[in-house]
């Protein structure tokens, strides 16, 4: 079993961390917040750290995962002073490519492996321990790495260099986007021709129309609910590293630009918080036919 340092435990970080333990890893956590450090101290009785230079002292993997490019950023430069040569830092941050290169660099100087392994699944994938893990990297970092990742991954794949799980996590979030418009522009036509949701599901889920988000998240948002953990503002987020990426390419994504403008009205709304199926709420509600 290996010494796992997890940096981040937010609401994928903690189940994730979680499930290292579960599978018998030796865990030490950090989070910039007391109150996760606490929960992890009243569950685990032991293994939160008030430092996240102290945790990661003496670890064979260090995970980290936090927010954004910055936060990366700041995590690495306070914890590079304890870091040694032959420890492998898996950073399951969606970052921007950019960020994924700089880093590896960073650490390369030092001898340690880096993967980039931005995570796919939710957080009801981080709780089951099912999440889909997209990584870049060296082929055999990620091949000593994979064992461990499996304690919350299921899917776990290596697509290449260094920035290439992170490029792979951008057409996630491409995809995503699209879908999520093509269903809340159906299920909005279906209401507006008085067709019952449910009904809808059971008829057109199993056909060409089906994904995973018709349906986890069909009737949720037929109901007005939108509570699911992944919110409007880390969508945007991604989207705005996904849109970066795609100019640097002289690559149009149409779709892209016009889902990213509708969260943006989401969160004029107030739905910054809501999760991202939350894009029905870009669209009118129209009277049911009669």
């Amino acid at each position: 079993m290996a010494v796992c340092a997890f940096l981040g435990l937010g609401v994928m970080g903690y189940p994730m961390a979680g499930h290292l333990k579960a599978d018998g890893h030796d865990v030490r956590v950090w989070n910039r917040s007391d109150a996760a450090r606490d929960r992890w101290m009243d569950e685990h009785g032991s293994g939160a750290f008030a430092e996240a230079a102290d945790a990661v002292a003496g670890a064979d993997y260090v995970m980290i995962c936090v927010g954004a490019d910055t936060d990366v950023f700041d995590v690495v430069e306070t914890i590079l002073p304890n870091l040694k040569r032959g420890m492998t830092v898996i950073d399951h941050t969606t970052a921007s490519p950019n960020c994924a290169r700089t880093v590896a660099a960073q650490l390369e100087a030092i001898g340690v492996a880096f993967l980039d392994a931005p995570i796919s699944g939710g957080q009801s994938g981080a709780e089951a321990g099912t999440l889909s893990v997209m990584c870049g990297g060296a082929e055999r970092d990620f091949a000593a790495a994979e064992p461990v990742m499996r304690a919350y991954g299921k899917t776990i794949t290596h697509l290449g260099a260094v920035a290439a799980g992170q490029t792979a996590k951008c057409v996630n979030q491409i995809c995503i986007a699209g879908t999520l418009q093509g269903l809340s522009e159906g299920l909005r036509f279906a209401q507006a021709a008085g067709l019952d949701a449910e009904t809808l599901l059971k008829a057109i889920g199993g056909g060409a129309a089906q994904s995973w988000q018709m349906d986890n998240r069909l009737l949720s948002m037929a109901r007005d609910e939108f509570d699911f953990g992944f919110a409007i503002d880390w969508m945007r987020k991604d989207l705005a590293i996904a849109l970066s990426e795609a100019r640097s390419m002289e690559l149009d994504l149409p779709i892209t630009q016009q889902v990213d403008a509708a969260y943006a009205k989401v969160q004029a709304m107030g739905g910054s918080r809501q999760d991202t199926s939350a894009l029905i709420r870009s669209l009118p509600k129209v009277d049911k036919k009669t």
